[in-house]
C-alpha cells in the first residue's frame, strides 16, 4: 500500500510542479505535514544532498523521500512517478508545438503563471531559510520569541555564503562542502 501512496503523491507533485525542482519544496513541505514521512526541517538536508548530486533536484528529492519511506523500491517508485507526468506533457506539447507556438492565449497563460511560480519558489526559500536559521528546539510564539530563537552563527554563515556566491564563480558544491566542514567544526544543530 505504501508503494501506491508514494506513486500517487509523487505523480501529483510531478503533475503540478511548474518552475523546476525548487518549486517542489512547497509540495514536499505539505507532504511532510500530511503524511509524517519526514520532518519539515529535513527539507534543507534534502536540498543540500540533491544539489550536491547529479540530476534534477526534484527527482533527487523524490528518490530520497521514497528511499527513506520504503527503501530502494520506494525510491525508484517515487522517482518514476514524478517524471511520468512530465513525459506525458512533453510528448503532448511536442506533438502540438507548432500550433501552440503562436497562440496568444498560451502566451498569456504563461505570462500569468510566471509570477505564481516565482511566489511559490520565494515562499519555499523563506521557509527553508526559517528552518535553516531558527533553533528548532525553541518554540517561538511571539516576535520576541522568534528573534530569541534565531541562531546568530547560522545567520552569519548564511550571510557570508550568500555574499561569496554573489561575488565569486565557485561551483555550488564548493559552498555545500565548506559549509558542511564549518558545521562539523562548530558542531551546531
Amino acid at each position: 500500500m505504501i508503494y501506491l501512496k508514494l506513486f500517487y503523491e509523487f505523480f501529483m507533485i510531478g503533475l503540478f510542479t511548474v518552475g523546476g525542482g525548487l518549486a517542489t519544496i512547497p509540495y514536499l513541505k505539505d507532504l511532510a505535514e500530511r503524511t509524517g514521512w519526514f520532518e519539515v526541517s529535513f527539507i534543507t538536508d534534502m536540498i543540500a544532498i540533491s544539489e550536491s548530486t547529479p540530476g534534477p533536484i526534484g527527482i533527487n528529492m523524490a528518490t530520497y523521500v521514497g528511499y527513506e519511506v520504503a527503501g530502494a523500491l520506494g525510491g525508484i517508485i517515487a522517482s518514476i512517478s514524478e517524471i511520468i507526468p512530465c513525459i506525458i506533457i512533453v510528448a503532448l506539447v511536442s506533438r502540438f508545438l507548432h500550433s501552440f507556438k503562436n497562440n496568444k492565449n498560451i502566451n498569456y497563460a504563461f505570462y500569468g503563471i510566471r509570477p505564481s511560480v516565482t511566489a511559490l519558489i520565494a515562499v519555499a526559500g523563506l521557509e527553508v531559510l526559517y528552518i535553516a536559521i531558527v533553533k528548532t528546539d525553541l518554540i517561538a510564539n511571539s516576535l520576541i520569541g522568534l528573534i530569541a530563537s534565531i541562531d546568530l552563527i547560522k545567520v552569519l554563515l548564511f550571510v557570508v555564503v550568500f555574499y561569496l556566491i554573489r561575488k565569486s564563480n565557485k561551483h555550488p558544491v564548493f559552498y555545500i562542502v565548506i559549509s558542511g566542514l564549518v558545521g562539523i567544526t562548530l558542531r551546531f544543530n
